[in-house]
């Protein structure tokens, strides 16, 4: 139980921590921007807010669901899991914290969407949001496909295929979901909460690298010794 609670925790924090980085940042601050075109009107604002959650759980959970229930259903996978898996979870981890103390950099393509799918997202009024949550969180940038996949590993440990995906979308909302809170209130430290954000997104992402990279590496020795 301990365990799970921990790894859901954790779910939930790295979900956060990646929303925040800088290029998931650069797709939640076009989703803030879309979310608070309806300023004078609080309900419209919220209630995107939470569609916008919903559609980023929403596509995390199906493509876990799917990637998990798809090798677990093979056999020869699920069995190489079982027996192997204490040997997986902590060289993951020391790869996720190498990467976010950027020890490991990768490059993926551009975050930016067509102006066909623009159209489209405008055309379905608030419902847009909804459609915006799904493709920002499909659309995988180093940071979130990293983390991501150290959720997938995870929720193998754990036995679980939807409650780390379902947290971890939940943490990569929150702040779109904290802002269009201030936007509705109207309140006039939008732009001084946004710039803390990003002045103190390097010292959580490097205590928060450290930490896992550390766990991982204990992880990986206790699994050598064994």
């Amino acid at each position: 139980m301990t365990e799970v609670l921990v790894a859901a925790a954790t779910a939930l924090w790295l979900g956060v921590l990646t929303s925040i980085s800088p290029c998931p940042l650069a797709t939640n601050i076009t989703a803030i921007s879309y979310i608070g075109r309806r300023i004078d009107n609080t309900r419209h604002v919220l209630l995107a807010g939470l569609l916008y959650t919903i559609g980023r759980v929403a596509a995390y959970v199906g493509l876990a669901s799917l990637l998990l229930q798809t090798a677990l259903s093979v056999p020869s996978v699920a069995q190489f899991l079982q027996k192997y898996m204490h040997l997986i979870l902590g060289p993951t981890l020391v790869l996720v914290g190498m990467f976010l103390l950027g020890l490991i950099e990768l490059r993926f393509g551009g975050q930016g969407l067509s102006e066909s799918v623009k159209q489209r997202v405008d055309r379905l009024g608030i419902w847009g949001a909804l459609l915006l949550g799904v493709l920002f969180a499909l659309a995988f940038c180093p940071t979130s496909a990293a983390l991501f996949f150290g959720n997938i590993v995870a929720s193998l440990t754990v036995g679980s295929t939807v409650l780390l995906p379902m947290l971890y979308g939940v943490g990569t909302a929150l702040p779109v979901l904290g802002f269009a809170l201030l936007i509705a209130l109207g309140s006039k430290k939008l732009g001084e909460t946004f710039n803390a954000i990003t002045a103190t997104e390097r010292w959580v992402r490097t205590g928060t690298g450290c930490i896992v990279l550390l766990v991982g590496c204990l992880l990986t020795i206790q699994a050598l010794l064994q």
